[in-house]
């Protein structure tokens, strides 16, 4: 077995850039006040903290008292779809969603209905999209809030955004989407796309791991607290901020701020070559979602005729990593969601299915490796069809 070990698994996680644990640890060495302490160690940290809530703000053409720091995406898009229902649910109580959702909105909604909240789930057709007129014939008059990702974690398809918003706007629904995947990787803009909130994790773009950010339309006027204590982020999450932690998101999203075009020009490249190359060696996969890249860094397999499971298992001996789909779902027995509700429960790409994910360290030589593990593996165990 090789020592080298390859990484491509970047939509489950990212590791931390060097230019992001150099900030990082200048924060934690110098910037240890209280940024809610009135002297000035204290208000310098508080400073530092209000410039990167207004240059994430910027980077999404959002007003700052908007965003609020959170501990990740999945806190960020639980404490919008809780506490929106909840604040709207005397205009109505129905809230339309998708059956693909991540975890953290599909356990929520499970929760909200627990509470008497009524849901209607859209399917994804084979390409990883909703139909943008079974989201118009959902609509009722109890209707309030539409949850649905900006961009699949398993798949890699984009919904149409701007329909979608456009169809909020419309009928003064509250739109809420899920953009951990999305966020730096395509432009986002919450005007242009009418959305009322949407997350991010830092650690899926360079950052740490154990802070994200919610934004909030009207944050001030509209949202609940829903951490009582102090009076931390505007009121909004009590708790003293991780100033390293927010200063390392910030130092993420600026790097890829500089870089976008070349990191998207990467990671479609890396994708490019391991098909190149797997066609070449002979391996006979067929793309799960859409056939062209639409988030770029994420490329779902079927492999016919081989176990998921077997395949990661073989890989991980090699030092090799990848996954058969969501990070969060890995240690459960259950089928993927998304691929259930794409090919349904008993086609066999729910359990012969691969999902690489690309990253900017991702290399040439990475990939050749991959490749040649999976042509020893097909090898080693032909395929039963």
């Amino acid at each position: 077995m090789s020592n080298v070990e390859t990484y491509l698994d970047y939509a489950a996680t990212t590791p931390v850039s060097e230019n992001v644990i150099v900030v990082m640890s200048e924060a934690l060495k110098a910037s240890f006040g209280n940024p809610s302490s009135s002297y000035s160690i204290g208000r310098d940290t508080h400073r530092q903290i209000e410039e990167a809530r207004k240059h994430i703000a910027h980077s999404i053409h959002a007003n700052p008292t908007d965003i609020i720091f959170t501990s990740c995406g999945t806190e960020a898009n639980d404490s919008a779809l809780i506490q929106t229902a909840r604040r709207l649910k005397n205009k109505g109580n129905h809230i339309i969603s998708t059956a693909a959702e991540h975890s953290s909105i599909y356990q929520t909604l499970k929760l909200l209905k627990q509470e008497g909240f009524e849901v209607t789930t859209l399917d994804f057709d084979q390409a990883g999209h909703i139909d943008l007129d079974a989201l118009k014939q959902a609509l009722t008059p109890k209707t309030t809030i539409v949850s649905i990702m900006a961009g699949n974690n398993e798949v890699g398809s984009l919904q149409d955004l701007q329909a979608i918003g456009d169809f909020c706007r419309e009928h003064e629904l509250f739109f809420q989407t899920d953009t951990v995947q999305t966020y730096m990787k395509v432009p986002l803009d919450v005007e242009q796309y009418h959305i009322d909130a949407m997350s991010l994790s830092a650690h899926k773009i360079y950052g740490p791991k154990g802070v994200g950010f919610l934004y909030y339309r009207h944050a001030t006027r509209d949202f609940t607290p829903y951490l009582p204590g102090g009076g931390q982020e505007n009121g909004h999450r009590a708790g003293t901020e991780a100033i390293h932690q927010i200063l390392g998101m910030d130092e993420a999203i600026r790097w890829l701020e500089t870089h976008q075009q070349a990191h998207h020009d990467h990671l479609i490249q890396m994708r490019n070559l391991f098909l190149d190359q797997a066609e070449k060696q002979g391996l006979h996969f067929e793309i799960n979602g859409p056939q062209t890249p639409e988030l770029p860094h994420i490329l779902s397999v079927y492999w016919p005729g081989h176990e998921s499971q077997e395949v990661l298992d073989f890989l991980d001996q090699q030092n090799i990593y990848i996954s058969a789909g969501s990070a969060c779902n890995a240690c459960s027995i259950s089928p993927s969601r998304v691929l259930v509700d794409m090919y349904g429960l008993k086609s066999p790409r729910v359990s012969e299915t691969l999902r690489i994910s690309f990253g900017w360290p991702t290399t040439a030589a990475d990939i050749d490796r991959l490749v040649d593990a999976l042509v020893a593996f097909d090898h080693d165990h032909p395929a039963e069809i």
